[in-house]
């Protein structure tokens, strides 16, 4: 686990998926310019080199802000990028084999939906975080069932940040806070806002 991990806290930005090229570099150095602790490069596409070309871009910017960067479910990419380390989705890979790719440094992030038996799980397998979601309806998975608050205390004993996301606005946020989420993962909220760095303060201000 990374030595600073236990006192994570504060806005996790998602990039989305329609963003890629110099559009993606703007909003992202807008979002960690606001105060994003963590930025997630999210693309499910199969364009290779669009991908790669896309992380090493941001892996600048983050550098940049010191704001960490985070690969969504592709630890071979974080590798050749030099990420800070991968989210884990479902079926998307082993956090034991992701940490054996990217070393003890490397901070790694689980999906656990609204399971805190997921949770638990993920961190006996090496989770640096676990994030619970979809909080509330969201247009980027609307299919996906809605997790309770419930489950950020009863995993309150793991020891690592918990993560929120999913249908996460600013006037929602606060109650996530509340409810014990460390980390707030948003992206429609965030990137379709028209000042990101603005809205990425807003979000700031609340930890």
């Amino acid at each position: 686990m990374p030595a600073d991990l236990r006192s994570l806290r504060g806005l996790y930005a998602v990039t989305p998926e329609a963003l890629s090229g110099a559009a993606l570099c703007r909003a992202a150095e807008a979002a960690c310019a606001g105060g994003a602790v963590l930025l997630q490069y999210r693309n499910k596409s199969s364009d290779a080199a669009c991908r790669l070309a896309d992380a090493r871009a941001l892996r600048a910017i983050t550098t940049v802000c010191g704001t960490r960067l985070i690969i969504n479910d592709d630890a071979e990419l974080a590798h050749e990028v030099g990420a800070d380390g991968v989210h884990v989705g479902r079926g998307d890979g082993d956090p034991a084999a992701v940490r054996r790719r990217l070393g003890p440094a490397a901070l790694i992030g689980v999906s656990c939906y609204n399971d805190a038996a997921l949770a638990r799980e993920a961190r006996r397998a090496g989770a640096d975080y676990v994030a619970f979601g979809a909080m509330f309806a969201s247009a980027t998975k609307p299919a996906a069932p809605v997790a309770d608050r419930a489950r950020f205390a009863e995993v309150a004993d793991l020891g690592i940040p918990r993560c929120a996301i999913g249908g996460i606005t600013l006037d929602r946020a606060p109650r996530l806070i509340e409810a014990g989420a460390d980390l707030l993962a948003v992206v429609s909220d965030l990137f379709d806002a028209p000042d990101i760095s603005a809205r990425a303060r807003a979000y700031a201000q609340l930890f």
